[in-house]
């Protein structure tokens, strides 16, 4: 029997989408307001899942205070009021778009929990604009 687990973090970052090999119009084109040279934030949420059996020692499929403390310790104290452009190594060459940040969370978090369970990470950008990786 498998059973998710899901936590919940919000982190607030800026950002920039760009190519540096296209031109500015280009840039402008598929980017639009995402390619302000003088970047952009968000109220990024976060949302956790690990799914797998129950421990019947425990009652838990993961601890969640420590899932919580990971969280804290390896992504938001990393990215939360950072530019993600300008002040993490992560994206010094990775356009930190939804999709991209997402994967990134999850090979973090990836090294950090045991693989018998599954990680699945939801990031929402904005209120309807959200994106999920489960590492296939």
């Amino acid at each position: 029997m498998k059973v998710k687990v899901f936590r919940k973090e919000h982190f607030n970052a800026a950002h920039r989408l760009n190519n540096p090999n296209w031109s500015e119009e280009k840039n402008q084109t598929v980017f639009g307001k995402c390619n302000n040279p003088h970047y952009h934030g968000h109220n990024y949420e976060l949302i956790v899942t690990l799914k797998g059996e129950i421990n019947p020692e425990t009652g838990y499929v993961y601890d969640m205070k420590l899932l919580s403390d990971l969280i804290k310790e390896h992504v938001l104290r990393k990215f939360d009021h950072k530019n993600l452009n300008l002040d993490t190594d992560e994206f010094t060459n990775l356009n930190p778009t939804a999709e991209n940040i997402a994967v990134v969370i999850w090979n973090i978090l990836r090294e950090k929990i045991d693989r018998k369970l599954e990680l699945i990470i939801r990031l929402y950008e904005t209120e309807r604009n959200f994106v999920e990786y489960d590492g296939n």
